[in-house]
């Protein structure tokens, strides 16, 4: 995959018809973006490289890319439309589908790099802030710096839960704990178990359990991918542990399988000679005056 460098660096005052919000999308923050693929000058062609997440209305995309000077190159991709391969039935844009995503993301990077049996990260989340040490006698753990685009960095936001997920993956990603749900900015702490309910969908189970019991309707409406699967409050917090189980075990990419039309059977077209022209004409003629 290749990301286009196309945009210019020249800033343009919008006018009084152009209001700010209407210019906001697709742009970059060149601010950011420079202080993101810069590397040091004494670090000879190594790339620093970026956990690029983004969000859509269904998907949640995260990326390992690095920059050269024909533009970014993408290592690695995982995304949220492969989780049901894993066991996850529904709730695809959610902080423990974000966790779930980005973890599987780190698990396919390490194994194309060789790391994966050397950086196994934490298999057993319990919450706590935990960044990946280096191992002896092995490389430096694979280092990436999380890259949010436009994104707003709210406490809490589900672009840290992939950024988690990538971290307890094995993943070396610079962060400490201020933004995951939790954090109280007066003591200055991480509600561990707090933390720990996200990533495996307990709040999404209890929200699920709030919905049935006052709104019934609403409830069959938001979680009806939940309810045709099967997957009630208590089965939750089962299905992401049990995700996070098959990713570890197997992080490879499944190619798509792509159902095309079938093919049409091809007719060369193959020139007539004089006498066939004639014949040709001759019926056509034959054929005009029996139908008369």
């Amino acid at each position: 995959m290749f990301y286009s460098l196309s945009l210019s660096n020249r800033r343009t005052r919008p006018t009084s018809s152009v209001t700010k919000s209407s210019i906001v999308e697709e742009e970059t923050d060149y601010y950011a973006r420079k202080r993101l693929v810069v590397q040091a000058k004494n670090k000879y062609n190594s790339p620093k490289y970026r956990l690029v997440v983004r969000f859509t209305n269904k998907d949640i995309i995260c990326q390992i890319i690095y920059a050269k000077l024909q533009g970014d190159f993408v290592l690695s991709a995982a995304y949220a439309h492969e989780l049901p391969r894993y066991g996850v039935k529904g709730g695809l844009t959610n902080w423990a589908s974000a966790y779930a995503t980005g973890l599987l993301l780190a698990r396919r990077t390490l194994a194309k790099l060789g790391l994966a049996d050397k950086y196994e990260g934490f298999a057993e989340p319990d919450g706590t802030v935990q960044l990946i040490e280096a191992a002896e006698d092995a490389p430096r753990p694979f280092k990436a710096f999380l890259d949010v685009g436009l994104a707003r960095t709210s406490t809490g936001a589900r672009v840290f839960g992939a950024m988690k997920g990538a971290s307890d993956g094995g993943i070396f990603v610079p962060h400490n704990g201020n933004r995951f749900p939790g954090f109280d900015i007066e003591t200055k702490t991480n509600d561990d178990e707090l933390l720990r309910n996200y990533i495996y969908g307990v709040h999404v189970a209890e929200y699920m359990e709030y919905l049935e019991e006052e709104d019934e309707e609403r409830y069959k409406k938001q979680f009806s991918t939940f309810i045709k699967a099967g997957i009630t409050s208590d089965k939750v917090e089962d299905m992401y542990t049990e995700a996070h189980e098959a990713i570890r075990e197997n992080p490879a990419a499944q190619p798509a399988e792509k159902k095309g039309k079938p093919a049409k059977p091809y007719r060369r077209l193959v020139a007539l000679n004089k006498k066939q022209r004639l014949n040709k004409i001759k019926d056509a003629k034959a054929a005009f005056e029996a139908s008369q």
